[in-house]
């Protein structure tokens, strides 16, 4: 279990988080939606422990950064090293003893490539690969859909539902509201660096609907098109 009490971040007079306050558990896959802006990277990287922040985040069984797999949305690999050394690399950095990478390569990436020569998409699938090899206990997913193609979305999906039956607790961000709904057990829209309401599955519309009555219809009325 995650606790999350009062988490407010700042940059200088800038307020990006105000006062979170949220609880993840185990065997669940959360969603967290909002426009761009509204904070969610932010809550990422203070959960991944990248950021300095006031308030609290306890996780129930020891440091979360130990046990924590974060796919963020900008990927960073070093130069002139393969696929394969990056697999390996983080692998040695949870002390896993390295599987056959073949064998795993579930994404079919050609791992004797440098990773830094890699599509958005590929590196992002190497990523997740390495981060899934780790076994970590919990993930935060920071828009895992974007830039990748069809195939691999679905696999993506499938992969998150089975750390579902795995007992993970899962986080991810998503702008596709159609991948959200087929993954997510409950919502929570961010707002302003707030959080504006919170969902189960069965309420999901209304996060949805939320999020389009956001005057959407009033700025394209503005185009002018017709």
């Amino acid at each position: 279990m995650i606790e999350i009490k009062k988490l407010t971040k700042n940059y200088g007079s800038k307020q990006v988080l105000d006062n979170i306050e949220l609880l993840f558990i185990k065997g669940n896959v959360y969603g967290i939606v909002g426009e761009n802006g509204a904070g969610k990277t932010t809550l990422f990287r203070c959960m991944a422990g990248i950021e300095l922040y006031d308030g609290k985040i306890m996780y129930k069984n020891g440091q979360l950064k130990k046990v924590l797999g974060y796919l963020p949305t900008d990927l960073f690999f070093f130069p002139k090293m393969t696929a394969r050394e990056y697999l390996q690399l983080l692998c040695n950095a949870r002390q896993v003893t390295a599987p056959n990478f073949d064998e795993v390569n579930i994404f079919d990436l050609p791992l004797d490539q440098y990773a830094d020569t890699y599509s958005t998409g590929m590196k992002k699938k190497l990523a997740l690969n390495a981060l899934l090899l780790q076994k970590n206990d919990v993930f935060i997913l920071d828009e895992p859909f974007n830039g990748v193609d069809i195939h691999s979305n679905i696999l993506i999906k499938e992969l998150i539902v089975k750390l579902k039956r795995l007992n993970k607790i899962v986080i991810i961000s998503s702008h596709i509201f159609s991948t959200l709904n087929d993954t997510c057990d409950y919502l929570h829209l961010l707002k302003n660096g707030a959080i504006h309401k919170s969902v189960d599955k069965a309420h999901f519309s209304s996060i949805e609907e939320d999020m389009k009555s956001s005057n959407i219809l009033n700025k394209i009325d503005k185009l002018n098109i017709l």
